[in-house]
C-alpha cells in the first residue's frame, strides 16, 4: 500500500515517540532498579510489569493509530484516540520534528490529514443547520473594499474571489458560512453558532490551532492556496469543500438556492 508523504511524516514521528517512552521507561525501570531491590526483593519485578504494562499500551495505541491512518476505519473507538493527538501527542510531535529536522509547516501538514482521515473513519452526520463553513479573511480578494467578516452575503459578487463561489455553494446545501479574522473571532463564530461538524479553509497554522480549540466538534481542514503568499488573495479547490460538506450531510441533503437560514 501507497504511504503519501504527509502519511510518512506522522507514522514516522509517532513510531519514533513510541521508540522515545518505551526507552525513558525502561531507564525509569533499570535506575532504582538496586534501591527497590534493597526495599523489598520482589519489588523491582512488581515495577517492571507496571512499566511494562504501560510501555505496551502506549505501543498498542501508536500501532492502532498507524492502522487506522492505513485502512480507514474505525475501529475500537478511534474518536477517542483523536482527542489524544489533538490535544497529547500533536505537541510532541511538533517538537521531535523540530529535533529531527522536519520542519513545523510538515508537522501541521501531516496532523491536519491525519485529522480528516480519523474524522472520515467516524459516521459523523449532521443536519444542514449544523454544520458550518468556515473560512478566512484572506480568501477574498485583497483589494476588495467590502466588508464580508461580520457578514459575508454582504459580497456583490464580482468573481474576483471565490466568495461568490462558496456563498452559492453554502446556499445549495442549506449549510452556514461565516469568515474569521483570526482564532479569537472564529472561536466567537463557533460559540456563537453551536455547530456540531465543522469545515475548516485556513493555512496550517490557522488549521491545527483551530481544531485543537474547537474539540470535540468533528472538523474537516482544507489548506488554502496562496499564490500570491500567505494572507493575500489565497484560493481553495471548491471539490474538497464540497466533499466535505457532503461527507458531513451524508450527501443527502440538497436545497434550491436561498439565504441560510439562521
Amino acid at each position: 500500500m501507497e504511504i503519501r508523504p504527509k502519511k510518512r511524516v506522522f507514522i514516522g514521528l509517532l513510531l519514533f515517540i513510541c521508540l522515545i517512552f518505551s526507552f525513558l521507561f525502561f531507564i525509569l525501570w533499570y535506575v532504582p532498579l538496586v534501591a527497590l531491590k534493597n526495599i523489598y526483593p520482589s519489588l523491582p519485578l512488581y515495577f517492571g510489569v507496571a512499566l511494562a504494562v504501560v510501555v505496551f499500551l502506549v505501543c498498542s495505541g501508536g500501532l492502532l493509530l498507524v492502522f487506522i491512518i492505513l485502512s480507514g476505519k474505525d475501529i475500537f473507538f478511534s474518536h477517542r484516540f483523536r482527542g489524544v493527538v489533538v490535544k497529547a501527542l500533536f505537541p510532541v510531535m511538533i517538537l521531535m520534528g523540530r529535533l529531527l529536522g522536519v520542519s513545523k509547516e510538515g508537522v501541521q501538514q501531516s496532523f491536519l490529514e491525519f485529522n480528516n482521515k480519523l474524522v472520515r473513519s467516524n459516521s459523523h452526520r449532521v443536519p444542514p443547520h449544523k454544520l458550518l463553513i468556515l473560512l478566512p479573511q484572506c480568501i477574498q480578494d485583497f483589494d476588495c473594499q467590502i466588508r464580508i467578516t461580520g457578514n459575508i452575503r454582504n459580497c456583490k459578487g464580482c468573481g474576483k474571489c471565490q466568495v461568490k463561489d462558496l456563498i452559492a455553494l453554502s446556499d445549495q446545501y442549506g449549510v452556514k458560512i461565516a469568515v474569521a479574522t483570526g482564532g479569537t473571532l472564529a472561536r466567537k463564530i463557533v460559540v456563537e453558532n453551536r455547530p456540531e461538524a465543522i469545515v475548516a479553509v485556513a493555512c496550517e497554522l490557522d488549521l491545527t490551532s483551530g481544531i485543537r480549540d474547537t474539540y470535540p466538534i468533528p472538523a474537516i481542514g482544507i489548506l488554502n492556496d496562496r499564490p500570491n503568499g500567505p494572507c493575500i488573495s489565497t484560493k481553495v479547490d471548491l471539490q474538497k469543500v464540497r466533499d466535505a460538506t457532503l461527507y458531513f450531510l451524508d450527501g443527502k441533503w440538497e436545497m434550491p438556492s436561498g439565504p441560510t437560514p439562521a
